[in-house]
């Protein structure tokens, strides 16, 4: 685990099959501390989360990134938030302990912002406005590194709408992207968010 802006670290397992890492995130401050989107941590990683102190809530951004989150949750013995838009799309055996909305503040200082038309209708960015930094699932990936793409068309109902429900992430002050799926941009986020668009992708 490594800290990729002040305040929010990170950690990556690779995935074979979508050749790319799946990355899960702890912020951290005085709103406390929260864990995001978390792949099965390595024993080096799970150490560091441990160390770090009990998080007051596990939060996944949409329902298709629930993975280690159910175990950590019992592990650490708190909460799991997750989009109450996605709560019919959640695998069996997971049953969150609260359900959040597009605008909610949750612990950490995180603030919902629910982007519309993507894979799934719950997709939410999580915007820690301290950090100026966006914490997003699905609705865009790092690939290749040191840019922002879409994933593949045949995710989206339409892809078109998908695109268009990102602009609402140009409405807020931020510099840095970290993604659940490939490589997190800790600088020059907003850039590349602007860069899709011009892109026409």
């Amino acid at each position: 685990m490594k800290e990729v802006i002040p305040g929010i670290f990170s950690w990556s397992v690779f995935n074979e099959e979508k050749g790319l890492d799946f990355n899960g995130h702890l912020v951290a401050g005085s709103a406390g501390l929260v864990v995001i989107d978390p792949p099965a941590p390595a024993p080096p990683d799970l150490a560091a989360l441990d160390a770090a102190g009990r998080p007051e809530a596990i939060v996944i951004t949409n329902a298709h990134h629930t993975r280690d989150a159910v175990k950590l949750a019992a592990r650490w013995q708190v909460p799991l938030m997750a989009p109450r838009a996605d709560a019919p799309l959640l695998p069996p055996g997971v049953s969150p302990d609260a359900l959040y909305d597009d605008g909610d503040r949750l612990p950490g200082g995180l603030r919902v912002i629910t982007l519309s038309g993507q894979k799934t209708p719950g997709e939410s960015a999580l915007f820690v406005e301290r950090s100026a930094a966006v914490i997003v699932g699905d609705a865009v990936i790092g690939k290749p590194p040191g840019k922002l793409s879409l994933l593949p068309a045949a995710k989206y109902a339409d892809p078109r709408a998908a695109m268009a429900g990102l602009r609402r992430l140009l409405t807020l002050s931020f510099d840095a992207v970290l993604v659940g799926d490939g490589a997190s941009l800790p600088r020059g986020g907003r850039r590349a968010v602007e860069e899709l668009f011009a892109s026409g992708a």
